[in-house]
């Protein structure tokens, strides 16, 4: 049986709008592995993040995001950079290990999950011992004592760490805290703090700070204009306004496609209401969303229509890159080349070695 069902809505999709759009090969730069057995509680019990994700996948392996990528994608090379993801009450060092060993086994490029608790030495010979190339960590995992509305990126990127990262220009996939999201002046002075304090770091915000409506963005590319190396992901963000305003000041060179698998293996659309995204979605089929304010179904007629998320993420850019007259140069790069030479680059300074990945 396979993983999920490919429609013949999907396959139109595919071919007519994304098979020929997209490169060969695809550097996916945002892709989460875990096994719902590392769980230590059920996810989500500290209200410190969405719970809508977990409804489309309880777990992701190594082989279902593989069979991912071959249903999704089956013209197409894909190579993803993986990362754990962890409740707060989880073992990380679980979590990372099957990450190390799942990207050992397929040829991945990989992130290690780093804990604020953990000291620099620790972080360091958690990423030199298991081949990684920098850190991704998460809010929730900040001091528990801190409501998440005052979560800062410092409590959970602690400056020991983020030395650590500048000493050895490795990689910080940030996914940024606080409900104002990337145009929340906390966070954007953080992230000049960082830009100009830890200057070899490898910065990519990921899902562009969050931004998945035009109002998320504010006065945020104008501030962070002067860090010409801030990098930035645009997995799950399905927004072709805010994905237009990103390439059209930051250029093609700095954006980053990523999936953020398994959760955009969800069918839906998406709308914005006064600043706040919705995800439309089939009747019936992630359970009962009717509580969940970033949720909403819709009739079972139009339900038969919607695709996937990550098509209408690629979908999303493909529109951004037209309306700026950009092509298939362009594209490569938003979907291969950026990330390809940047782990490229962070691989061989750190070890020596061309990437388990690279074609030799």
């Amino acid at each position: 049986m396979s993983l999920f069902e490919i429609t013949e809505v999907d396959r139109q999709v595919y071919d007519t709008e994304l098979r020929d759009f997209l490169p060969d090969e695809i550097f996916d730069i945002h892709s989460h592995l875990w096994l719902e057995s590392f769980w230590s509680t059920p996810k989500n019990t500290d209200m410190r993040a969405v719970s809508w994700p977990y409804l489309v996948a309880r777990d992701n392996s190594v082989q279902n995001l593989e069979e991912s990528y071959r249903l999704l994608f089956p013209n197409h090379r894909v190579v993803p950079m993986v990362f754990a993801n962890p409740e707060p009450s989880d073992d990380t060092k679980q979590h990372n290990d099957y990450v190390q060993n799942s990207a050992e086994a397929y040829g991945y490029p990989a992130l290690y999950f780093s804990h604020p608790n953990q000291s620099a030495a620790e972080v360091e010979r958690g990423v030199l011992e298991g081949g990684f190339l920098g850190l991704k960590s998460y809010l929730n995992l900040a001091p528990a004592h801190i409501p998440e509305p005052s979560i800062r990126i410092l409590d959970f990127f602690p400056p020991n760490h983020l030395e650590v990262l500048n000493r050895h220009g490795w990689i910080m996939m940030l996914h940024i805290p606080r409900s104002a999201r990337l145009k929340d002046p906390m966070n954007l002075e953080d992230i000049a703090w960082i830009k100009r304090k830890y200057p070899r770091i490898r910065l990519i915000l990921a899902h562009v700070g969050r931004a998945y409506c035009q109002e998320d963005v504010g006065n945020a590319l104008e501030v962070l204009s002067p860090y010409n190396d801030l990098m930035f992901d645009f997995s799950a963000n399905c927004n072709p306004d805010v994905l237009e305003m990103l390439v059209g000041n930051v250029g093609a060179e700095r954006v980053m496609f990523g999936s953020d698998l398994p959760i955009t293996r969800m069918r839906m659309r998406r709308i914005c209401e006064n600043g706040h995204y919705i995800n439309l979605v089939p009747p019936g089929l992630y359970g009962d969303v009717s509580a969940d304010p970033n949720m909403r179904e819709v009739s079972e007629e139009e339900g038969k229509s919607l695709t996937f998320f990550l098509y209408r993420e690629a979908l999303a850019m493909k529109m951004a890159l037209l309306r700026l007259g950009f092509g298939a140069k362009e594209a490569e790069r938003v979907f291969a080349g950026n990330a390809r030479d940047l782990l490229r680059t962070v691989q061989r300074e750190t070890y020596q070695t061309p990437g388990r990945w690279e074609k030799i």
